[in-house]
């Protein structure tokens, strides 16, 4: 019964006094419910009303039809959990103020990341490798300070990638060369690679033609946007530092780990960061330092340190080729305990390794379960870990047959959407790939033909499944959708959001954690112009969806599922419009 209908005077009848049978009469009874009740009409109206000057919440105003403004020109590498207008006043201890620090909810702006000025589409894959657009990114100061060494330099409009870096500036290719006498880089053994402190990434770009996926990192510094010309080139990186917290990584993921002068002090606060490397190298794995400390002029007993820890870890010492040495990370569970002079044990038994969402980083060694099935050898050869679960996801219930089915549902969904929808996955057109819940990496997996590579996002409020995903050969990181992630505006040419809804929702209570017009701000951040959105939920879902992205300036289409998904869902395609700000 709707409000008016219960303000309807009641029926009195014989009972009523004076009046004949039939007549409608108001008792004092009436009167006060109707009072009370209008009362609480007008208490509703003041308080979901807008005051005058006092705007509606942004998701409001989104679901409203109202356009979202832009943000200021001086916003155009906007990077709300890296700001150095935050982070410069927080402690320096261990770095902390280099790690995420994200504004609390209400407090980031509500407006669409402009491009800089002179903007352009990016150059395409093949040929972004070896050369960019200046003006998408025109900060010359790496190609100044670097540029003798073969990093990068400009040339007319262009900025221009030898291949060089900071311990090889003959070319990352002779580099690579070099290793591969030591290191199995060109038989399909290897195939995760993590690159610290990674400059502008040619070590992971030229690696890719090996097969060989590495995932560089490095923090937002003074260079000015190493990780930013990483990812215009086309090559997988992700802004992070190692601080006071895990790398946000599934424990024994990474089939070696590399470190160019990355300048991380792997001795201090008693070894703490060289246990974090630990935890992240497969068994079996590589590590490969190039750079102080190794034969150092004047770091000789930092040198002689990292030497005796790695070797109460039980590390095998491959080789030292000048200022490049290189360990082999054992097959079988940790030697630890043992007589070490750094006092460092085994973790507790209720340590979970793979717990890496603003985790604190532990003086301790995790203990590997499954060492000798995940091991580098006894993990199938790439391309075959591909298509075949691992040991990793037999911990699942029924993990053997629930990695088959959604290999093969995406499959079917990823030539849905090329065949039928018109995303251009396999063209020129997309190379930077995101999927925001990948669950097993099925899409990525879906898409490995493909001339493209993809961050595979695990929710970290969700099953931690991303160690399957790496032990497939793919890469991926941990994140709370919640919160903005860790890039620079304009480094995705596809965003893919499986289910939306579950990414704000909490997974026990149900209730939302946050706005989908907030995901959706964040995903319009971090797409560049003219890239493409699809996500997919519930058909109401994506009627709000759709709302909010005509709010964020995207033109969308909305499309019925494949036939075999039951017609429970609906899939919106959206593309970014090429914006700019109005000369001024």
């Amino acid at each position: 019964m709707g409000l008016l209908s219960s303000l309807r005077p009641h029926r009195r009848g014989a009972l009523s006094g004076g009046g004949g049978g039939g007549q409608w009469q108001w008792s004092f009874l009436d009167a006060v419910w109707a009072v009370f009740l209008l009362a609480v009409v007008i208490f509703l109206a003041l308080v979901f009303t807008p005051r005058r000057g006092e705007p509606l919440s942004a998701a409001s105003s989104a679901l409203a039809g109202a356009t979202v403004p832009p943000c200021a020109a001086s916003e155009v590498d906007l990077l709300p959990c890296e700001d150095p207008r935050r982070s410069s006043r927080l402690s320096r201890e261990m770095n902390y103020y280099r790690e995420r620090h994200c504004p609390a909810r209400g407090e980031a702006p509500v407006c669409l990341v402009p491009p800089p000025r002179g903007y352009r589409v990016p150059v395409p894959w093949p040929e972004s490798l070896h050369k960019i657009w200046h003006d998408n990114m025109p900060y010359g100061k790496i190609a100044e300070r670097k540029g003798h060494q073969g990093w990068m330099k400009q040339e007319g409009s262009y900025f221009i990638f030898p291949g060089g870096g900071t311990m090889f500036p003959d070319g990352a290719e002779q580099y690579i060369e070099k290793l591969a006498q030591y290191v199995p880089l060109k038989s399909g053994l290897l195939r995760t690679g993590l690159d610290m402190g990674c400059g502008v990434a040619s070590f992971g770009g030229f690696l890719l033609k090996e097969n060989i996926l590495t995932l560089s990192f490095a923090p937002r510094d003074s260079h000015k946007s190493q990780i930013q010309f990483a990812l215009e080139r086309g090559i997988p990186a992700f802004l992070l530092m190692l601080g006071t917290r895990r790398l946000p990584f599934p424990a024994q993921s990474f089939d070696f780990v590399h470190c160019s002068r990355c300048l991380i002090p792997f001795m201090a606060y008693n070894g703490s960061y060289l246990i974090e490397v630990d935890r992240l190298l497969r068994p079996g794995g590589y590590l490969i330092i190039s750079g102080p400390p190794v034969q150092w002029k004047k770091q000789e007993k930092e040198w002689a340190e990292l030497q005796e820890m790695a070797l109460a870890f039980c590390y095998k010492l491959i080789t030292v080729d000048g200022n490049t040495a290189i360990w082999k990370k054992p097959t079988e569970a940790s030697c630890l305990p043992n007589q070490n002079g750094f006092n460092i044990d085994l973790c507790s038994t209720d340590d979970d390794p793979d717990q890496a969402w603003y985790f604190k980083l532990k003086k301790c060694v995790s203990k590997v379960s499954l060492a000798d099935e995940i091991a580098v050898g006894s993990i199938l050869k790439w391309p075959d870990r591909l298509s075949k679960p691992s040991a990793r996801a037999s911990l699942m219930d029924n993990g053997a047959n629930l990695f088959e089915l959604d290999t093969q549902k995406w499959v079917k969904r990823v030539s849905f959407y090329k065949k039928s929808l018109g995303v251009k996955l396999g063209t020129a057109k997309i190379r930077n790939v995101m999927d925001m819940n990948a669950y097993l990496g099925g899409l990525a997996a879906a898409a490995v033909s493909d001339p493209v590579w993809v961050m595979n996002v695990v929710p970290a409020q969700k099953p931690l499944t991303l160690g399957v995903i790496y032990d497939r050969g793919l890469i991926g990181v941990y994140h709370d959708w919640c919160e903005p992630f860790s890039t620079y505006p304009r480094t995705y040419d596809l965003i893919h959001a499986d289910r939306i809804n579950s990414l704000i929702r909490d997974p026990i209570s149900g209730k939302s954690r946050c706005d989908l017009f907030d995901v959706m701000l964040e995903m319009d951040r971090i797409l560049r112009p003219e890239g493409i959105a699809v996500i997919r939920d519930s058909p109401d879902v994506i009627d709000k969806a759709a709302q909010v992205a005509q709010s964020i300036r995207w033109t969308v289409q909305v499309h019925d599922s494949e036939p075999e998904s039951g017609g429970t869902e609906k899939i919106l395609v959206a593309t970014k419009t090429f914006w700019k700000l109005p000369l001024t």
